[in-house]
């Protein structure tokens, strides 16, 4: 299949557009989590949920798996540890690597704050119809693969 040349000017516009929708979402759930008292950040959120799908994840995997360079996931861990939510255990198979795990205020914490995170969710997406919000994610998957990432994002918006 032949790719469409898209005018200069229209891949501007939507690059800018992706980019100011992502930092919005961003922004928006922050002010969601600190008017709820969370006292985490969403980059905090998103290793937690990354943690508690993958118990005892390798530090270098959650960073793949997050999109996040090795440094800020480090960073963001230090954090997450110091508030008694995250433990790194050493890894029995190889000294080299810690496993990550939710501490049981880890758990907590996730638990608490899932239904916001939902309700955030539903209400960013209420003006979309279902087959709106696929061919959305359709598109974004699209993307993604052209930035030859092999990751489905429709998965992560179920």
């Amino acid at each position: 299949m032949q790719s469409k040349s898209i005018p200069d000017q229209k891949t501007e516009t939507s690059g800018y557009v992706l980019e100011r929708t992502a930092r919005l979402l961003k922004l928006a759930l922050q002010q969601r989590l600190a008017k709820a008292g969370a006292g985490i950040t969403v980059d905090q959120w998103v290793l937690l949920q990354e943690i508690r799908q993958q118990p005892g994840i390798a530090q270098l995997e959650l960073a793949r798996a997050t999109f996040k360079d090795a440094a800020s996931v480090t960073r963001i861990l230090d954090l997450l540890a110091a508030k008694g939510l995250v433990v790194r255990l050493p890894d029995l198979a190889d000294r080299r690597k810690f496993l990550l795990q939710l501490t049981p205020a880890g758990e907590r914490t996730y638990s608490d704050y899932l239904p916001l995170i939902k309700s955030f969710r539903s209400e960013v997406w209420r003006d979309l119809s279902q087959e709106d919000l696929d061919r959305f994610l359709g598109i974004l998957d699209k993307i993604a693969g052209n930035l030859n990432t092999g990751e489905s994002l429709a998965s992560d918006f179920s």
